[in-house]
């Protein structure tokens, strides 16, 4: 899987390439804005385009900016931004089309290299990465027209895990349940969301962003 990241950090970015490289991925290139990492996705994409949000010259959302364009004119990147704090607004921004191929994470999170492994490896995929943390946040300032309070508790925990891009095994891993069990709760999660089996795009994917927009 072909990697380009975009981090002002040098020790960041550094410390990114050698672990992706030690991982059997291939970094294509690395730079400290996202002006050469857009370069190069035109010329050569990549599988994964890794960002920080906030790049230079204004240190602002530059790296979001970049990563809006990737979703919008290279849907075959998957985008993963890191973030050094929660910020929902941004993260809804990224989301707002689907959560297919893109990942928010923030950077504590690399500090656990399995997980972030994953979550590159989910990203580049097709999947999605978020973090647990932005989840909860998101999950925490639901409208009171919630259209998952007819959810119950073990359902709204099923759809929290689907969020952060975990697979029915996952999901079963987690709760210490069977993924038979996970599968009827996915199930009933989609019938109460109105989701029906012949929709022509993924359900799973539509009821994440139904997740997260509430």
């Amino acid at each position: 899987m072909r990697v380009a990241i975009a981090e002002d950090s040098v020790l960041l970015r550094e410390g990114l390439s050698r672990l992706l490289t030690d991982a059997g991925f291939d970094v294509v290139g690395r730079w400290d804005n996202a002006t050469d990492l857009l370069a190069r996705v035109r010329s050569d994409p990549p599988d994964v385009a890794i960002l920080d949000i906030r790049l230079p010259p204004t240190h602002t959302d530059e790296g979001l900016r970049a990563a809006l364009y990737l979703r919008e004119c290279h849907r075959d990147v998957g985008v993963l931004v890191l973030s050094q704090y929660v910020e929902v607004g941004l993260a809804m921004k990224l989301l707002a089309d689907s959560a297919e191929g893109v990942g928010y994470l923030l950077k504590d999170r690399i500090s656990d290299v399995p997980d972030f492994l994953a979550a590159v490896r989910r990203v580049g995929g097709g999947g999605s990465a978020l973090d647990p943390t932005i989840v909860s946040t998101m999950l925490a300032r639901r409208r009171r027209d919630d259209p998952l309070a007819l959810l119950t508790p073990r359902e709204r925990e099923v759809l929290e895990l689907m969020a952060t891009g975990s697979s029915n095994q996952g999901i079963a891993d987690v709760m210490v349940i069977t993924v038979r069990a996970v599968e009827k709760y996915v199930s009933s999660v989609f019938d109460k969301l109105g989701l029906p089996s012949s929709a022509s795009e993924s359900r799973r994917v539509l009821a994440v962003l139904l997740f997260l927009r509430s």
